[in-house]
């Protein structure tokens, strides 16, 4: 399975075992895959878009792994989102980001124990999505799950989705550090 992306008048096509290279290389062992190389190739916004336009959920779901890992690409996600002409891959990426920004909040004590003290991810997308970042991550989190099946029309168990990403994220880590 391939993706294209449209980055200045140039067409990219990507498949997934290159994403999850793309993903390894940057030291996100989230998605399992064939290894082709271990230097990241894409640039963070086109990796971005990229996972984000997946047909393949788990491609997808790695984003928040992505963002917890490399909260420096913060910089590439509005670029990113800017150059996904579907709204349904705008809004995968914005519902994945700030899950990443609560997800960040609710285990940072662990993830400063894994990759050391880290940027932590600005809010950018709550206002556009409708829900409020309070005080409470876990609150939050189940607020934004709740606004994600209702603007997906998927009902499905968002923040066990959210979850699952961090906790296998963080678990690999933990394993291997």
């Amino acid at each position: 399975m391939t993706f294209d992306l449209k980055t200045m008048s140039t067409l990219l096509t990507v498949s997934e075992d290159q994403l999850v290279a793309e993903l390894w290389a940057r030291d996100v062992r989230f998605l399992m895959g064939r290894q082709i190389g271990s230097t990241p190739l894409l640039a963070p916004a086109s990796l971005i878009a990229l996972l984000a336009q997946s047909t393949n959920a788990r491609v997808r779901l790695s984003l928040i792994p992505l963002f917890l890992r490399c909260p420096e690409f913060v910089s590439e996600v509005e670029n990113a989102d800017k150059s996904l002409s579907s709204q349904t891959n705008q809004l995968v990426l914005r519902f994945y980001y700030t899950a990443a920004v609560l997800l960040q909040r609710k285990y940072w004590e662990r993830l400063v124990k894994i990759f050391g003290e880290q940027p932590k991810l600005p809010d950018i997308f709550s206002s556009r999505l409708g829900v409020s970042l309070n005080n409470d991550a876990e609150l939050a989190l189940l607020q934004l799950a709740s606004r994600h099946q209702g603007l997906s029309g998927q009902f499905i168990n968002w923040m066990g989705t959210y979850e699952h990403a961090a906790e296998r994220l963080i678990k690999h880590m933990e394993k291997f550090k």
